[in-house]
């Protein structure tokens, strides 16, 4: 198989499993976008791997949220308080970011990924709590929250649904297949916010993120069918999604360790 073709093939499979893991909860496509960029297609350079990821998944998890809110997962008021809070809190850490080694941020990225996946085991939903009966004071909490996850999404160039859902669980209590609905208008516009910086600096490929894209329009279908057959187990989806951070961060910490 020659380079080209084997390129675009990595690139739309690859693509294909982060709008799958998007779909299915709501988070974790630029935590696996960013290695797959590097280990599976081939990129060399971290900051351009994490500035195409970002532009692919912010696509894919639009097209996703489109899929959620058709099932009625998605909680609009929330979704927008964070996007807007979180955007500003993105473009101040992706900045931020572009200054720091590459191999550096990756492990700072891995051992973050680490501790989400355990503190995800002490968060808890509320049963009673719905879309309209969130205080101003809890729409207040989820305000700050969204700005500090905003700026660790846009720091390690990811969409930031892994810290996104667990960060809506915190301020909300909303039942965890809401709060993966909810979380992917957060995710694609941290993103997005954070593509637009890197592309700035010229750090984005961008007909690998087409790719990507492409890819990612499948999977993040069966993703959201697996996601929604889920929603009533909800220690099956949680436990899912605790492992998929852990797996990755994992395989991330050892192959940026090895580069350090």
């Amino acid at each position: 198989m020659d380079g080209p073709l084997q390129h675009v093939l990595f690139a739309l499979g690859s693509g294909s499993l982060v709008g799958c893991t998007l779909g299915l909860i709501g988070g974790g496509g630029s935590i696996l976008a960013t290695p797959l960029l590097m280990y599976a297609v081939g990129m060399r350079d971290v900051h351009t791997a994490i500035g195409t990821g970002a532009l692919a998944v912010s696509a894919n998890a639009y097209l996703n949220l489109a899929g959620h809110a058709a099932k009625g997962h998605v909680w609009w008021r929330c979704a927008l308080i964070f996007a807007a809070a979180g955007a500003l809190g993105a473009y101040l850490g992706s900045s931020l970011g572009k200054l720091v080694d590459g191999q550096k941020l990756l492990f700072m990225f891995g051992l973050l990924m680490m501790f989400v996946s355990f503190a995800m085991r002490k968060t808890r939903t509320a049963p009673d709590v719905t879309a309209h009966s969130l205080t101003m004071a809890v729409h207040g909490k989820t305000t700050a929250i969204a700005l500090l996850t905003g700026m660790f999404s846009g720091f390690f160039g990811i969409g930031g649904g892994f810290l996104i859902v667990p960060a809506l669980l915190l301020a909300t209590g909303m039942p965890l297949i809401n709060a993966v609905g909810t979380s992917l208008m957060a995710v694609g516009t941290f993103g997005l916010t954070t593509a637009a910086n890197y592309a700035t600096s010229g750090l984005v490929d961008w007909a690998t993120a087409g790719y990507f894209i492409t890819g990612g329009i499948g999977g993040g279908i069966v993703g959201t069918i697996a996601a929604t057959r889920l929603a009533d187990r909800r220690n099956t989806l949680a436990t899912i999604f605790r492992g998929v951070i852990f797996a990755v961060s994992l395989y991330v910490l050892w192959r940026s360790y090895i580069a350090l």
